[in-house]
């Protein structure tokens, strides 16, 4: 394993250092090693993104890029479907929003993406 602590933005291990900073080969992050915080740590840390990878917030609208089973409805949340006006919210389903058709209900992020 590397000698170098993981990416603080996507947790890769395999980072190097380049001059002064330390450098992640996935998502390219540059940082200073002993400029580091707990805060920042902390703060990406409870970023909710999207399922390619843009970072969502309170407000935004999505789109659903799988069709979504609904228990008790007898069809499909379909692909495609735009909702709009999200709200954060912590646990598995990250995402609380109205859909036209089905109500109120809880979205995980990996099924959407920011429109």
């Amino acid at each position: 394993m590397s000698e170098f602590p993981p990416c603080p933005k996507c947790q890769c291990e395999y980072t190097y250092p380049m001059d002064s900073l330390l450098v992640c080969p996935e998502c390219f992050h540059e940082w200073n090693p002993e400029e580091t915080t707990d805060e920042e740590l902390e703060s990406q840390e409870n970023q909710v993104l999207d399922s390619n990878g843009n970072v969502l917030q309170d407000g935004d609208s999505v789109v659903i890029i799988k069709d979504l089973p609904v228990k008790g409805a007898p069809k499909p949340v379909k692909a495609g479907t735009k909702v709009k006006n999200i709200r954060l919210t912590d646990g598995d389903h990250n995402i609380d929003c109205k859909i036209v058709g089905f109500g109120s209900m809880g979205l995980k992020s990996e099924f959407v993406r920011k429109a």
